[in-house]
């Protein structure tokens, strides 16, 4: 090889090394990251992408449970079929650049980043476990939005979620106020309370599950999804180049890794912690059609926009117990109705085979 060559060499040796750092000192765009997980949930490392819409599926499989289509992703290995873990919890990140989440088990880049929910996910732990009322928690703080279920009705009912609750709780004692460093964020701007609150409702749940350590302990696993908006008002107040985007993301990084390390403890080791960051949400592609034979008669009357009935996953086993059930006994039926029909009565009946045959004469 020439010497010429070697500046050439040296500058791809420079972008590759650098390319290396990048990818494993943080989470960078749209990404799933996986900060903790038990050894019989296996993650494989590598580069496979995985679409927004396929994230509830992901938490299900990992969670034990079966899903509708099947996810052909290699990011996942099938583990046990007897273990499952405690618990899943997914954050879900939006307005986020890159964050420092280096100790993690497995992190993916996130393609068509399209808004979901965990809605059938909840579903199926609250059917499938309902005698042992698992947790399942919802949360999105900016919206005000919760949806608690089970167990956590009852643990997690005093969690502030409005923002004048949040606002009051972060002047209360044990707030994360006095902890943590604000440097460039202020107590008096809208958007950095609105920062600060979602942080404190992560130090609030680690802090209710510590107090209440039965909940992690029961044969049930629970389910937590939380929404964090505050970085994605931050950018578009004071823009991704500012002093108060950078010391969020460097405080909402840390707060997170804390957050999993804890929740991965009071579990047991036996918790999945997933992080999902997104620049911004997608508007799902869709095709909307009309017939011409589309009846106004609504096929659901508690929804006004003409929709099916929600779809029960225990359909297929009651229909197919009603449907059998009913088979045997029209089964049944005809074969006594022709037992009857063709019974001889000076035979084959007791009444008769007791009764005098001969008639007394007096």
């Amino acid at each position: 090889m020439s010497t010429e060559n070697w500046p050439r060499m040296e500058a791809v040796f420079t972008a590759v090394f650098a390319l290396f750092l990048i990818v494993t000192t943080g989470v960078h765009g749209n990404s799933l990251t996986v900060l903790q997980a038990p050894e019989f949930v296996s993650f494989q490392k590598g580069d496979w992408p995985i679409s927004g819409e396929k994230v509830p599926d992901l938490v299900a499989l990992t969670m034990g449970f079966s899903v509708q289509e099947e996810l052909s992703w290699p990011g996942l290995i099938a583990g046990p079929l007897f273990q499952r873990p405690r618990a899943n919890v997914l954050v879900v990140v939006r307005g986020a650049d890159d964050l420092s989440l280096t100790q993690n088990v497995a992190s993916y880049p996130l393609e068509n980043a399209v808004p979901f929910n965990l809605d059938n996910v909840a579903e199926t732990v609250h059917s499938l476990f309902a005698e042992d009322t698992p947790v399942v928690l919802q949360l999105a703080p900016s919206e005000e939005r919760l949806y608690m279920l089970g167990k956590a009705n009852a643990v997690f009912e005093d969690l502030p979620v409005t923002l004048q609750q949040i606002r009051a709780r972060l002047s209360q004692e044990g707030s994360i106020l006095a902890s943590l460093p604000l440097n460039s964020l202020s107590r008096n701007s809208e958007a950095d309370l609105l920062f600060l609150s979602e942080v404190q409702v992560l130090h609030d749940i680690t802090a209710l599950l510590q107090r209440h350590r039965h909940l992690a302990k029961d044969h049930s696993p629970d389910l937590y999804s939380l929404e964090l908006s505050g970085l994605e008002e931050l950018s578009r107040v004071y823009g991704k180049d500012s002093a108060q985007y950078k010391d969020a993301t460097a405080i909402l990084s840390s707060v997170l890794q804390k957050f999993a390390d804890d929740v991965y403890s009071l579990y047991g080791n036996s918790a999945v912690v997933e992080v999902v960051t997104v620049k911004t949400f997608e508007a799902p592609l869709t095709r909307r059609s009309r017939s011409i034979l589309e009846s106004k008669q609504i096929s659901n009357p508690g929804s006004p926009y003409n929709l099916a009935y929600k779809y029960n996953f225990q359909y297929a086993v009651v229909f197919n117990i009603v449907l059998w059930l009913m088979i045997a006994l029209a089964l049944a039926v005809i074969a006594i109705a022709y037992n009857l029909w063709n019974m001889d009565p000076g035979y084959d009946s007791i009444i008769y085979r007791m009764t005098n045959q001969k008639i007394r004469m007096d």
